[in-house]
């Protein structure tokens, strides 16, 4: 559905260091860049996530109420996600990594905001 997402990023080396952090922890490459906008890029075969400054050159904000959400293939990967972000410069925010029961099914979840206040997660859906 989506080819690629992009956030802004007020100060792009410790977003780069935040993501690559927890896009690593999911078994991601490194970003790549910066490109000649100055943007890094994390590519994978489905789709790309990218920061970078605002090209409007107004300052970098979050989306209140969005949240951008990344596939881990197994619940460590949930808890090493959150612990790097964590390490990397986010903050931990709602519940504690686990195990969340909805009415679409049984998902395991860590929520973090990355340094420029974005909402992310890792999420693996159990069973």
């Amino acid at each position: 559905m989506f080819t690629h997402i992009t956030v802004g990023a007020n100060d792009v080396e410790a977003s780069r260091r935040f993501y690559d952090a927890v896009l690593t922890a999911l078994g991601h490459e490194p970003a790549q860049g910066p490109d000649p906008k100055g943007r890094y890029w994390w590519r994978t075969a489905r789709g790309a996530f990218a920061i970078g400054k605002p090209i409007d050159g107004e300052p970098a904000c979050h989306a209140n109420g969005g949240t951008i959400g990344f596939a881990a293939k197994t619940p460590e990967m949930v808890h090493a996600f959150h612990d790097a972000g964590v390490a990397a410069g986010g903050r931990s925010i709602e519940d504690p990594p686990g195990l969340r029961e909805h009415a679409y099914g049984k998902l395991y979840l860590a929520y973090l905001r990355d340094p420029d206040g974005n909402k992310v997660c890792a999420l693996h859906r159990v069973g």
